[in-house]
């Protein structure tokens, strides 16, 4: 039975579980909310993404739960997504954005055997870049607070976890190369590597992204803006190194191939420098791949974190006990030093994207999301 609502609140239908529509401060949930929606495929950021400012505010199925964001993080693989790369089935318009961190303020009645209203939850999920998202149950995962640290984890942390554990083989004494090493992964690629006891490299773009490596452990940060990768690893390195995590691809892709070990692993976990151009890609030398992968009996393995969600959870629950334990820094750019000031709001997720692909973050990039606590609509 529909029970009519007040003048500006909103109607619920199901009168028995009506206090699931109330945020924990006690104030309605809003009509209308914020949310960055694609309006036309391309990898351009700017060009295919639309704020709009007058949308309905979802409300949770039965086993959902409506999040009020209060952090987003931003990923290179943005663009892809905004190109229409990963579902090419999926015409505009549609929701944009991964992963979140926010507050439980409605949840349906399954949803509510496991959360309540006002719990804090991370989640990884399409369509965060909104003030609201409606989250599945079992895509939640429950954090202590609202730090923007435990938003590092989700895609970041784990892509770099997972990806070792399956594919990285590593052991103590391994030589670990891990490229774009002071970005979001990167950091957590380096910190895991220093964990199984490996000697690691990483490169970098300034003294600033060395300095940093240092910090976390890494033992050789090299800065590729003054002093060529290649050299230093065939100089410091000739025996090659065990395993390469690599996120750039190109150029660097064609070096990491070159500085393997016999048997080496190379674990592709993206391809940043390509993601902009119209094909998506960074052309490499494929030509002569088999030849040098049969050479060293190398091998090549290609990492996607859709492919391994049976073993997100269990990923990010043994990230979040490293960091709470203070044995896992979670590096976090909220864009103080770009030269509009931090990133608050949905409208400064442009400015964000902007800064990633320009090189400038040390660690993962987060946009924060204030609200009114009171405002009803």
């Amino acid at each position: 039975m529909q029970r009519l609502a007040a003048a500006g609140a909103r109607a619920i239908v199901d009168m028995s579980y009506a206090r699931h529509f109330l945020d924990f401060q006690g104030s309605a949930i809003p009509r209308a909310m914020q949310k960055l929606v694609v309006t036309r495929l391309s990898p351009n950021f700017r060009e295919a993404v639309t704020l709009r400012r007058d949308c309905p505010v979802p409300l949770p199925g039965d086993g959902d739960l409506l999040v009020r964001n209060r952090f987003v993080g931003i990923n290179a693989s943005d663009i892809n997504y905004s190109a229409g790369r990963y579902d090419p089935s999926v015409k505009p318009p549609f929701d944009i954005g991964f992963e979140g961190l926010g507050e439980v303020v409605a949840l349906g009645l399954s949803a509510s055997a496991r959360y309540t209203v006002g719990q804090t939850v991370a989640y990884l999920t399409p369509g965060s870049f909104a003030e609201y998202t409606v989250v599945p149950a079992k895509a939640a995962i429950p954090v202590p607070s609202l730090k923007p640290e435990y938003l590092t984890l989700l895609v970041s942390g784990t892509t770099a976890y997972i990806s070792m554990e399956e594919m990285g083989a590593l052991s103590e004494g391994k030589k670990v190369l891990v490229t774009a090493a002071a970005g979001g992964t990167g950091q957590f690629a380096v910190q895991l590597s220093k964990r199984a006891k490996c000697h690691v490299i990483g490169t970098c773009s300034s003294e600033e992204k060395s300095a940093f490596l240092k910090s976390v452990g890494c033992d050789r940060p090299i800065n590729y803006r003054t002093e060529p990768v290649r050299n230093v690893l065939r100089n410091e390195y000739p025996d090659g190194v065990d395993v390469v995590y690599e996120a750039v691809g190109g150029d660097m892709f064609d070096l990491a191939v070159d500085a393997l070990a016999t048997k080496g692993r190379l674990i592709i976990i993206g391809f940043i420098s390509g993601y902009q151009s119209p094909s998506g890609l960074s052309p490499v030398k494929a030509g002569t791949l088999p030849a040098k992968l049969l050479k060293k009996s190398a091998s090549i393995h290609g990492f996607f974190l859709n492919h391994y969600l049976s073993k997100h959870r269990e990923a990010m629950e043994r990230l979040l006990e490293l960091y709470e334990r203070g044995e896992l820094m979670c590096e976090v750019d909220r864009g103080d030093l770009s030269p509009e000031g931090r990133f608050t709001g949905l409208d400064s997720t442009f400015r964000a994207v902007d800064y990633m692909y320009m090189g400038k973050n040390t660690g993962k990039i987060v946009v924060e999301l204030s609200h009114s606590t009171n405002s009803k609509l």
